[in-house]
């Protein structure tokens, strides 16, 4: 008799419905109840549409990828307080506007930013810096082999490790594949190394900036 009852409990209970089927704002729920996967099926729906997003905002697609990290970071950080109610979409989506308009913001703050306007070379962040052009003015020509001899002291001055990642990307524009196989470190590695680089680099040279 007991088994027939439960049996009868288990026929009327619905199926589970796999994480594929449910909405945003359902897959928040199931993570907050620690259903195994739901955080991940979230990530995978939104991770390629906000490195878009975020690439278009800073024109930085690597840099895209980092905020995209941190963006979910912070989800999982306050997840909890989100309203269910209301769209995933939304507050996912103005997580990663606000994260790009706070890098824009830092970057026009830093004085690496400020002397790649001075040498007007470094927009595209896979080209690298170039000093002197045959159409130059001889005054341009001159500021420009100041900046390059400026340019290359400040750079011998960084620790070894940086130095390097710093020469192959902002000096001869490697990308950051081939300096991974130059240094023999992962990609994760030479992100780091070269964000402290230039950190390092724009301390180094701000003197000169002003």
């Amino acid at each position: 008799m007991a088994q027939t009852k439960v049996n009868t409990r288990l026929q009327g209970q619905a199926p589970a419905r796999s994480l594929a089927e449910m909405s945003d704002e359902e897959l928040a729920a199931a993570h907050l109840r620690g259903r195994r996967g739901a955080f991940r099926e979230l990530y995978d729906r939104y991770r390629d549409r906000l490195v878009h997003f975020i690439a278009r905002k800073t024109g930085d697609w690597d840099r895209a990828e980092d905020l995209v990290q941190e963006a979910f970071i912070r989800v999982t950080r306050h997840l909890h307080r989100f309203d269910t109610d209301k769209k995933f979409s939304t507050w996912v989506y103005t997580i990663a506007s606000n994260l790009s308009k706070n890098e824009l913001r830092n970057r026009s703050r830093n004085p690496l930013v400020l002397f790649q306007r001075l040498t007007g070379n470094w927009e595209d962040d896979h080209r690298p810096l170039q000093f002197e052009d045959s159409s130059m003015r001889p005054d341009d020509l001159y500021r420009k082999r100041y900046l390059r001899q400026l340019v290359e002291r400040t750079v011998e001055e960084l620790p070894e490790h940086h130095r390097l990642v710093f020469r192959l990307r902002e000096l001869e524009g490697k990308s950051y594949e081939e300096i991974a196989a130059i240094t023999g470190v992962n990609l994760g590695t030479v992100k780091s190394r070269l964000h402290r680089a230039r950190n390092s680099f724009a301390e180094r040279i701000e003197p000169y900036l002003n």
